[in-house]
Order: structure tokens, then sequence, then C-alpha cells
């Protein structure tokens, strides 16, 4: 896939993403736009089979970017998707995997993908398989202790099909990461638990596929993103983590993607 394709998913993506939150009244549109270039990148390239479990969403409050790309690539059916968040439906507000095709694992708690991420490496070892894993955390889910114990693992197991995302938009629930837990230097951090660190734009569509290459692991790429991605008036407006569409947010919202498509 060119570059240039890699665009026009990602911006499918934000479609849907965009679709799917105003008809449902959701909220964490902005947390989801934030990862959408990386699920281009890591689908788009077919690094994840989606009849695998190779990817686990860690911030599982960004799921609707998940169930968008699976919907972009028509592993959900329209049917289905048009009912995200719905009563009855089996597309939850947070990533669920209960009878959903290319989900294998269902997150709200946060903290618990990177560990059941070491579990399939392990599963994957044991079974001469050399699939590589991946998963994405959010940088203020890095505040959970659960997320250092599962890299020190890691690290000390030497988990070489490992590669953990951070999807560093500097925001969470409540404001800026920083403000709320100084954590410091993440890179440094999983430096620091043994894991080869890769920082890089996470809109980047070369370099997150460059990042991915990168042989020895475990790896851990920072992803530096801009929460709301891609929507002028969402991007690093903190509000945007829990606000849904209004029909005027919504027509600027698809104009300003449609653009893009420009």
């Amino acid at each position: 896939m060119e570059l240039k394709d890699f665009q026009q998913l990602a911006t499918n993506i934000r479609k849907h993403i965009v679709r799917a939150i105003f008809n449902s009244k959701a909220s964490h549109i902005a947390s989801a736009l934030s990862i959408s270039d990386i699920l281009a990148v890591l689908y788009g390239a077919n690094l994840v089979n989606p009849d695998k479990p190779q990817f686990f969403l860690s911030k599982g409050h960004a799921g609707i970017a998940v169930y968008a790309t699976l919907r972009e690539l028509g592993i959900i059916s329209e049917e289905i998707f048009a009912t995200y968040y719905m009563n009855g439906s089996i597309l939850g507000g947070h990533v669920s995997h209960k009878n959903v095709p290319g989900v294998f694992l269902s997150t709200g708690s946060l903290g618990g993908g990177i560990s059941v991420a070491n579990g399939v490496c392990i599963a994957n070892l044991i079974n001469q398989n050399n699939d590589r894993i991946f998963v994405i955390v959010g940088d203020g889910e890095c505040n959970e202790g659960s997320i250092w114990e599962a890299a020190l693992y890691a690290g000390a197991n030497n988990l070489t099909s490992l590669v953990v995302i951070v999807d560093y938009n500097r925001l969470q629930g409540c404001g800026y990461a920083e403000n709320i837990l100084p954590m410091g230097k993440i890179a440094d951090k999983f430096k620091a638990f043994n894991f080869q660190v890769v920082e890089i734009d996470g809109h980047d569509h070369l370099a997150i596929s460059n990042a991915i290459s990168q042989s020895s692991g475990p790896l851990c790429i920072v992803a530096h993103t801009i929460k709301g991605k891609g929507i002028s008036f969402m991007e690093n407006n903190n509000l945007w983590h829990y606000k849904n569409l209004d029909n005027d947010t919504y027509c600027q919202a698809l104009k300003e993607l449609e653009y893009l498509d420009a």
C-alpha cells in the first residue's frame, strides 16, 4: 500500500468514527481520532491479521477506532456498525470482543493490554509462531502500575515479537497528563525496562511503517500524536474526550474530512 493509500484509509476511518459517535451520542471521539493513522498502517500494511490475536487496544475507550477500521475493511458489516453503542449492540463503547470479528480482547479498565500481549507472545514462542504482537496504550494509561509490571516482564524475558505503541497525545480524561501525574520521559522508562525505543510523529505514515520494521524487540514506539487529529476544533481540545457532536459540529467535522480527500 502506498502512502496516499494509508492517508485515504485513515481519513475513511475518521469518517466512520465521526458518523458513529454522532449517531450514538457517545464519547471519546478525540481519543479515537488520535490513533487512526496508526491503525491505518497496522491494518493497511497487513501487519495485523484480523483473524488472529495480533493486536490489542489497551486504551479501550477508543474502541470506536478499531470498529471503524474493521468496518472500512469489510470485516464488520454496515448493519452491525450502525448499531454502535446502542441498546443490545455487540459493539460496546469500550472495545468488546464478544461476537465481534477481528477483536480478541475486551478492554475497559485501563492497564491490561500489555499483559495479555505478553501471554500471546509466550504462547507463540511455545508454538514456534513468529507473529508480531501489537498493543496500543495511552500515555495517560501509563499511570497504571500494571503497565510497568507487564513491561518489566516483557523486557526481562526478551519477548522480541512484542510491539508496544504509546499514543502520546499528552492529554487524559481530566486534563494534561503532565499536570495530573508527571511521569518524566516515557521513552526512558521503557528503555530502562530493556525495550528498544523509537520516537516518531504518530500521524506520519512512513514514520510509523519504518518504526514498526525495527527488528529487535521488545519494541516500544512512542507515537507523538494530537488528540482529536483531523478535525480542527477538536485538536488538543480536551473537552472532546467526553463531548459528543451536535448537528453543526457533525457537519463541520465531515466537511473538514472531505477536504482531506481533495
